[in-house]
């Protein structure tokens, strides 16, 4: 019977694949249903084993057709679908409990509205639905993270605790930018520029000491689609793609440090803006599920916290006073203010397990098994316009369009080796060289450097989040905007496109739409 289930599964994959084909979510204005032989494996974003040619709404959130031809795997990923959307509580006794005593949001989705790039806000709430800014607090000389804060600062407590950032101290003011072109292309077409400036009353800082001499920005949450592909990519074709991108003068000798693995291994960073994370499996993902709400696991027991927080709560008399009423097994010494401080800063293995192995692995199978959409449009003749114009014009020397995928076999963190979904030999489309540029905006990314960002699927964003802005703290509320603050290595390309016609321009930002 699991077999016949199977081949029905497959048959039905096969004929939506093959009805979608004709659908005119394909096709397009100025379309004529036929894409030219060139681009027929460029509408295969996700190669054959990673794309869905779903492009409603809910384009984001599919699985792979290899996710859907293993029934168990497709059980995996529906289960954990549900620890991504459901909200985490601090009531022990609950399902889903574990959040605390900080944290940064009480679900994932809450940061990934339509499991896409957070939106762009007026104010810094986190309990803002699509609210994705995570706080970036670093010191101006250096750059670093400020050591009394958590690289992500929480804004978020569980009483009797303070979040170490409270948000009524959080100012954002969007502000005009008038650049070298006075916001206006040749033809006297006009363009508007904004961008955020973020500062923290030190007096709604909870820590002790408090941080001095910093400064602070904004970087949105990314796609989610699609990165187990990205994951699938070769560690060597990495190191090749920098090699090349440093003959060519870019980035300034800047390349993907290598990471180190659970076990040991390394690996080319090729995940997050910084560049912080080599593989998916020691991603964001794995990483935020933790750090985010502060839910332990069995190789994560110990709270993401700060010495400095730890220190101001356990000296402060309101968490003193309601300590143990809350927390009465940690009555361990007496002191209270030992106890506070030894609860928060809680060595590995100290604290319970909040979430099973079986969860996270289920969490890990759906993250890496979240499809591509297909691309769209590539039989309108504007669209194959845009997409020529932006290739001639260098766009591609950073947004570069394919990568193969390995055989895929990763060895690394034995909670999920040998159990995620695998993309062997696929050529995908994801236009981007998964290293860092300076792009030398205003207020720009904290170091200056940014991972270029993949660009497929960017094209349903709004359909899919209810928002369409883009760049690292997502300044660029549409396609012109996003083109015009390049700069850096980016510079000639935007020269280029701003030489081009009306005409010309918009059919470069057909193509984005497209892909």
């Amino acid at each position: 019977m699991s077999k016949l289930k199977l081949c029905l599964s497959c048959l039905l994959v096969l004929s939506f694949i093959a009805c979608d084909d004709d659908n005119s979510d394909n096709k397009g204005d100025g379309g004529n249903g036929k894409i030219p032989e060139e681009l027929q494996e460029e509408l295969y974003t996700g190669g054959q084993l990673g794309t869905t040619f779903n492009s409603t709404a809910s384009a984001y959130e599919q699985s792979t057709p290899v996710v859907d031809n293993d029934l168990a795997m497709a059980a995996a990923f529906k289960r954990g679908e549900r620890t991504f959307e459901f909200t985490f509580n601090s009531n022990k006794e609950e399902v889903r409990s574990g959040l605390g005593p900080v944290y940064l949001r009480n679900s994932c989705i809450s940061c990934h509205p339509g499991y896409g790039h957070g939106k762009r806000m007026d104010r810094y709430r986190a309990n803002d639905y699509g609210n994705g800014y995570l706080l970036v607090v670093y010191d101006k000389d250096t750059y670093a993270y400020v050591p009394e804060l958590t690289g992500m600062p929480q804004s978020q407590a569980v009483a009797p605790f303070l979040p170490p950032v409270n948000e009524q101290g959080i100012k954002v003011t969007w502000k005009n930018h008038t650049d070298t072109y006075g916001n206006k292309f040749d033809d006297g077409e006009t363009y508007e520029l904004i961008y955020p400036e973020v500062t923290i009353d030190p007096a709604y800082i909870n820590t002790n000491p408090k941080p001095t001499n910093y400064d602070v920005r904004l970087e949105a949450t990314i796609g989610i689609y699609g990165t187990g592909l990205l994951d699938a990519i070769p560690d060597d074709s990495l190191r090749a793609e920098y090699e090349k991108q440093q003959a060519r003068g870019y980035c300034q000798g800047k390349i993907g440090k290598d990471i180190t693995e659970v076990d040991g291994t390394t690996h080319p960073a090729r995940f997050t803006y910084a560049l912080s994370r080599g593989t998916l499996q020691n991603g964001p993902g794995a990483n935020a599920i933790w750090n985010i709400t502060n839910v332990t696991r069995s190789d994560r027991r110990y709270h993401y916290m700060t010495a400095a927080y730890a220190t101001a709560m356990s000296e402060n008399a309101d968490v003193q006073a309601d300590f143990y009423n809350k927390f009465p097994e940690y009555n361990k010494t007496g002191d209270v203010k030992t106890d506070i401080y030894n609860y928060l800063m809680s060595p590995d293995k100290d604290l319970a397990v909040e979430m099973t192995d079986e969860d996270y692995l289920d969490f890990m199978i759906w993250h890496r098994g979240l499809a591509v959409p297909a691309a769209r449009d590539l039989d309108n003749t504007v669209v194959q316009q845009g997409r020529k114009l932006f290739y001639s014009i260098g766009c591609t020397a950073c947004h570069r369009p394919s990568w193969t995928t390995g055989e895929d076999n990763y060895s690394g963190d034995p909670m999920v080796k040998g159990k995620l979904p695998k993309y062997p030999n696929q050529k995908i489309w994801p236009y981007t060289d998964l290293m860092q540029h300076r792009l030398e905006m205003v207020n720009d990314i904290r170091t200056g450097w940014c991972r270029t960002t993949p660009l497929w699927g960017r094209g349903l964003s709004d359909k899919c989040t209810g928002a369409g802005e883009h760049l690292h703290d997502m300044r660029a509320r549409n396609y012109i905007e996003a083109i015009m603050w390049h700069g850096g290595d980016a510079q000639k390309s935007k020269e280029k496109f701003r030489a081009l016609s009306k005409s010309d321009r918009d059919a470069v930002v057909k193509f984005l739409e497209s892909i």
